[in-house]
């Protein structure tokens, strides 16, 4: 067995070098660029209304109440399975592991990503919204892989290109939900409960290559209970995360503020860490200069993508389910998901470790006895001390984010199998994905994170190239958006590719 997990540690260590490298990153951040140059800075010059679309439109009854048609799930339910696949281990552990190896400025870097990354994820959800289509179940079926097919297919000379794209992110999207979706999550759900709940007895018992009994049950455990929910389908993921997501999400900033407000005479220091850091890390992070600056860079990145997701093209196939005809305003959710994921709760979890001394920004020391897979459970017991509640909570918290992420990947691997395969079929994929969560619970966490990383990057090439491509389209259907919307024109809406649904999308928007 640690022969076998060696061989898949240099092999995954050469395609991450690639994928992640200046090509990735540069096409990554710079697909944000272009996104708010072509919508003209859509996230900032309409702040107020996105803001009102979302967060201020949570008790309009077309938002939250659930939708009777069949494989369709109201906005607010599309956005809580979506921020169930992205508010996960990334933002603690991930948030974690990039300071750790990063310094605090990589947080900065994180947020960059962020800001731009808005506008990734909304063109991401236009688009999806856009070319999506029934499969033959009669449910809502969209992502990258369609509007590569049939975006980018019908440009001249492109369509052979773009089948193979679709095909391409297609199995990129099923491998990295037994990383993202399944592995990474797991490794840190097993790491953290085994810390915060110790239990001598099943701890001491070694099953096979080091592996102990208690990460075989807790990893016999998350695979019935995600069975159970993934089996069920969309609809019941989606229940299971409209009840979880918001208390889950509330109750970790509430007691992340509490920590933060404690040792308020750190929150200056630390956020002059993050922003001085950013460009001219401590000398904890080796190296030249430049060579310092781009690792911190990298760092931010990478965890704020795997945080976010937003570049990937994967939360898209849950807003392309959405009971919405506007493509724009399945966007916007699109836009708050980074807001909420990024600039919320991995800026809290990043005040906690940097206000706490969890992590010492001049030495780059750790509290002793914590890696960065348990660091911030370190942070919150810094004052949560009693019975280790601290880290119990977060232990807690943990499991809820991580398993939370494991059901919606469930459905974005799901969703890429039908693509290839067929609706009929995909119970299969949903099988095979339970299964891969007992190798997360027993492979180490370094091992888990990093392909998690890899096939990551390999999802975000084809994608990014889908909506650089079509961007013109996204940046037509915005201004279509905003002359009828915001400026009281009277143009015709584009809401689909296929006349058969925008004539069905147009009816519905006059029915509101």
């Amino acid at each position: 067995m640690a022969e076998f997990l060696k061989q898949i540690e240099n092999v995954n260590n050469s395609v991450n070098g690639f994928v992640w490298g200046m090509v990735g990153l540069v096409l990554l951040i710079g697909t944000g660029i272009l996104m708010t140059v072509v919508t003209r800075g859509f996230q900032v010059s309409r702040l107020g209304h996105w803001w009102k679309e979302t967060i201020g439109s949570l008790f309009h009854k077309n938002v939250i109440g659930h939708s009777r048609e069949k494989g369709s799930i109201s906005p607010f339910q599309a956005l809580c399975t979506a921020l169930a696949a992205t508010v996960g281990t990334g933002n603690i552990a991930g948030v974690a592991a990039a300071i750790c190896i990063g310094g605090a400025g990589a947080v900065f870097w994180m947020w960059v990503a962020a800001f731009f990354g808005m506008m990734t994820n909304f063109s991401e959800n236009v688009l999806g919204i856009y070319f999506r289509r029934r499969n033959q179940s009669g449910e809502w079926s969209g992502g990258a892989m369609y509007y590569l097919a049939d975006g980018l297919g019908r440009k001249k000379g492109c369509k052979g290109i773009a089948r193979v794209l679709a095909v391409l992110f297609s199995i990129f999207t099923m491998l990295a939900a037994f990383g993202i979706g399944s592995m990474g999550q797991v490794n840190k759900i097993v790491a953290n409960v085994a810390s915060a709940f110790h239990v001598e007895s099943l701890s001491s018992v070694e099953v096979f290559g080091g592996i102990s009994l208690y990460n075989v049950i807790l990893g016999a455990v998350i695979m019935l209970l995600t069975g159970l929910i993934t089996l069920g389908g969309l609809k019941r993921i989606a229940n299971v995360a409209e009840k979880i997501v918001p208390f889950m999400v509330v109750l970790f900033v509430a007691g992340s503020l509490v920590i933060i407000a404690v040792n308020y005479d750190a929150i200056l220091p630390s956020l002059k860490a993050i922003f001085v850091n950013a460009f001219a890390p401590a000398a904890v992070v080796g190296g030249g200069v430049g060579t310092v600056v781009s690792k911190v860079m990298t760092q931010g990145f990478k965890r704020g993508v795997f945080s976010n997701e937003a570049g990937l093209g994967s939360s898209v196939m849950v807003h392309s389910n959405s009971s919405v005809r506007e493509p724009v305003k399945q966007g916007m959710w699109g836009i708050f998901e980074v807001f909420a994921d990024t600039m919320v709760v991995c800026t809290m979890t990043a005040l906690v470790v940097l206000t706490s001394g969890a992590y010492n920004t001049e030495t780059g020391a750790l509290l002793e006895g914590y890696t960065d897979a348990t660091l911030v459970g370190g942070a919150f017991n810094q004052f949560f001390s009693w019975g280790n509640l601290g880290e119990k909570f977060i232990a807690v918290a943990m499991f809820l984010f991580a398993f939370t992420t494991i059901l919606g990947w469930s459905h974005y691997g799901a969703k890429a199998w039908e693509y290839l395969f067929g609706s009929k079929s995909v119970f299969v994929f949903k099988i095979v994905h339970i299964c891969t969560i007992m190798f997360g619970a027993i492979m180490t966490s370094s091992l888990a994170w990093d392909i998690s990383d890899t096939f990551n990057g390999l999802m975000m090439i084809p994608n990014l190239i889908g909506v650089v491509t079509l961007s013109p389209l996204v940046a037509r259907i915005t201004k279509n958006y905003v002359s009828r919307r915001l400026k009281g024109k009277n143009e015709k809406p584009i809401l689909s590719y296929d006349d058969e649904i925008q004539k069905e999308a147009e009816e519905a928007l006059k029915n509101e």
